[in-house]
């Protein structure tokens, strides 16, 4: 959830050509107020289901690298190529139940 809070900082990367390297780990909920409302309202949860774009597609329409992983032992490779890349890049790791 956190990404589709901050994700309009890809065009920032994109236009000054920072270079970070960003790992989106997606569960497809909003983890954090989930854990709030349960905290506060046990088995009420309301809007912490998401349906997220493709985060590496997001990120190559910025013109910046992205890629998804949804087995660790690919993870090498990637996150190399990802530092190769000379730009910014999206790593979205597609976490199991999701």
């Amino acid at each position: 959830g956190g990404m589709l809070m901050t994700g309009n900082e890809l065009a920032t990367a994109a236009h000054y050509d920072a270079r970070p390297i960003i790992l989106v780990f997606n569960n497809g909920r909003y983890g954090t107020i989930e854990m709030h409302q349960d905290r506060r309202f046990p088995g009420r949860n309301i809007g912490t289901d998401l349906t997220n774009p493709n985060f590496a597609l997001l990120a190559e329409a910025y013109g910046l690298f992205g890629a998804q992983v949804s087995d660790a032992a690919d993870f090498p490779q990637i996150f190399a190529a990802a530092r190769v890349s000379q730009c910014a890049a999206v790593i979205e790791l597609k976490l199991s139940g999701y």
